[in-house]
């Protein structure tokens, strides 16, 4: 008679071999995937799951990736953390529950938005500084959430790859939507201003920050599918160095965009003074007409490197001059003394007030005997700094908002100033953007799209002391210039200025709080490259796409289930299917035919 077929032993059971050897009836599962966590569908623990960290773990990851975020933006610089930061983020969201990853994020978020915007302390208070942090930090708790939602679509379950591209498009869509609202939006820390050293930064040519920021996010979700293959031993080499490769590659692309630099329309003699202030911070400004005296002294001081007549225009920065030209007739003398001197007209930064009310911050084209000839009001005064949103209700939490007595008014017209120039025989259109305009691409574009031959960033860093503001403006002001193959300026009351190639390469650079002028030869560029041509479109597709994601996440077949946070029941052993056994009651042992071998009990 032959012998039944023996079946196998469980896991960590020796048992004898050979036909005497008894038969047994395994308890073991059956073979097949085992994974739980937040990656499959229905999940039970994700503390079970191999490369799941733990808790506390979890926290200072998250910790950790938004200190190391910080780090490669200016002032320090290192590029390169950016990746390593958002595969922190990603790794510390692996484990399951929406409101865990909501906390998770605001770590992450506070991590990185404190000590990026420490300026906002410097230039206020701690109470103001800590709202701004915790506001741009809770959109990256919701990013926390949404993306345990959006995993939940099936479709990425054991789909790495899938699952890193889904995370960096969620990430730029929430990075994208805090560029927006409230109040307009703060785009500032957004990843792709990390990138103005970085070959990254070449790729805002083709798509703006919008693009530069999905490849930095796309190449760190990268690195953790990386490091989680390593740690969990699935894929061996290849599923941890194909995915290496693919970041690196990802990286080093952008060398091959073709940038630029040529003059298309001739070229611009600029002269731009820096005058600095007396004191740094927020006694910038009190002492009557220092600053402009400083920025009469800076004009003159060009004579030193051109000859009067030399220049086309000289630039001053924001607030170059603390009085309005147009009201006080001895500061419009002063001005156009200065101007007969130089043999130039002069962009002049100042405040106007209108009889209505409020007051407008504007940069005015001084031209020698004629006054001004044309100007730009800034389109988009910053909120809490310029003007105070529910001035009443805040001032509960601090009386800071009273510093800010005249609320200032939005411009409405595109942000071009025409030169006319005698030794090109034509006029020039000057784009200009005043302070923190530079984080807002649509307004650069627009400027651009109107006509902008070379791109003029006016703006006033006294109020933020030695801090890395400066620097961190500058690093936007270099992106623009790739984003519209514009040559560009930022010029400052006291530093950093900068004269900046089309290219995004720093020509000439400035210190903080030193009295500076600089010259440069600008080229004058007429053609619009993809990113101007694309508008805001790379943004709405991204946010479009990120809420597919979270939408397929969130109504799929699984995600009721998840959302609870309780596992489904197993059924027990020998419980008819559509059957489930009750909490906490022992399994039975599994029906047997008369033909089943009987189990031997060791």
């Amino acid at each position: 008679m032959h012998a039944p077929e023996p079946t196998a032993a469980p896991a960590g059971r020796s048992r004898p071999v050979g036909p005497d050897a008894p038969a047994t009836i395994s308890s073991a599962p059956a073979a097949g995937p085992t994974e739980t966590g937040p990656d499959v569908p229905g999940a039970a623990d994700a503390r079970t799951r191999v490369g799941t960290p733990s808790r506390p773990l979890t926290l200072l990851l998250a910790l950790a990736g938004g200190l190391v975020s910080d780090a490669a933006f200016p002032d320090r610089g290192w590029w390169p953390l950016a990746f390593v930061g958002v595969a922190a983020l990603f790794w510390a969201l692996r484990r399951d529950g929406a409101r865990w990853g909501f906390l998770v994020g605001l770590v992450w978020g506070l991590a990185f938005f404190l000590p990026h915007l420490w300026w906002a302390n410097y230039a206020t208070e701690t109470v103001p500084w800590v709202a701004l942090s915790v506001m741009e930090a809770c959109f990256v708790a919701v990013l926390g959430a949404a993306w345990v939602w959006a995993r939940r679509w099936p479709w990425l379950a054991g789909r790495p790859w899938a699952r890193a591209v889904a995370f960096a498009l969620l990430f730029v869509g929430v990075e994208q939507a805090r560029t927006e609202v409230p109040f307009g939006g703060f785009p500032w820390g957004r990843l792709a201003f990390s990138q103005a050293d970085s070959p990254l930064g070449r790729a805002a040519w083709l798509g703006g920050e919008v693009l530069v920021s999905l490849l930095v996010a796309l190449a760190g979700s990268l690195l953790a599918v990386a490091v989680l293959a390593l740690v969990r031993r699935r894929g061996g080499v290849t599923g941890v160095v194909v995915p290496v490769a693919v970041a690196g590659a990802l990286v080093a692309a952008p060398l091959l965009v073709p940038l630029d630099t040529r003059a298309e329309a001739g070229t611009l003699a600029v002269g731009a003074v820096q005058g600095n202030v007396g004191e740094p911070g927020l006694g910038s400004f009190a002492n009557r007409a220092e600053v402009l005296n400083n920025h009469l002294q800076g004009t003159v001081a060009l004579l030193d490197q051109v000859e009067p007549g030399d220049l086309d225009v000289v630039l001053w920065p924001e607030n170059g001059s603390d009085l309005d030209p147009q009201t006080a007739p001895d500061v419009a003398r002063a001005i156009d003394d200065a101007a007969r001197e130089v043999g130039a007209p002069i962009l002049v930064g100042a405040q106007e007030y209108p009889e209505t009310g409020g007051r407008y911050n504007v940069s005015l084209l001084w031209e020698p005997g004629a006054g001004v000839v044309d100007r730009y009001a800034k389109q988009h005064p910053a909120p809490f700094g310029e003007y105070i949103p529910l001035r009443s209700l805040l001032r509960i939490f601090s009386d800071q908002v009273d510093r800010v007595s005249i609320d200032m008014i939005p411009g409405t017209e595109t942000g071009v100033v025409d030169l006319a120039s005698e030794r090109l025989g034509r006029t020039v259109p000057l784009g200009v953007v005043i302070c923190f305009e530079v984080a807002y691409d649509g307004l650069v574009n627009d400027a651009v799209d109107a006509g902008a031959e070379v791109l003029v960033v006016q703006t006033n860093n006294a109020s933020f002391g030695y801090t890395a503001e400066s620097t961190q403006q500058l690093a936007m002001s270099r992106l623009r210039a790739v984003s519209t193959g514009r040559a560009t300026v930022q010029v400052s009351t006291v530093g950093v200025s900068g004269v900046i190639a089309p290219d995004g390469t720093l020509l000439q650079s400035t210190g903080l709080f030193t009295a500076d002028q600089l010259v440069a030869d600008l080229p004058l560029r007429t053609s619009l490259t993809p990113a101007v041509q694309a508008g805001d479109w790379p943004g709405r597709v991204v946010e479009l796409l990120a809420l597919g994601l979270l939408a397929a996440g969130s109504w799929a077949p699984s995600a009721s289930a998840a959302r609870s946070g309780r596992p489904r029941r197993p059924l027990r052993p020998g419980t008819p299917r559509g059957e489930r056994a009750p909490p906490g009651s022992p399994p039975r042992r599994a029906a047997c035919s008369s033909s089943c071998p009987r189990t031997t009990r060791r």
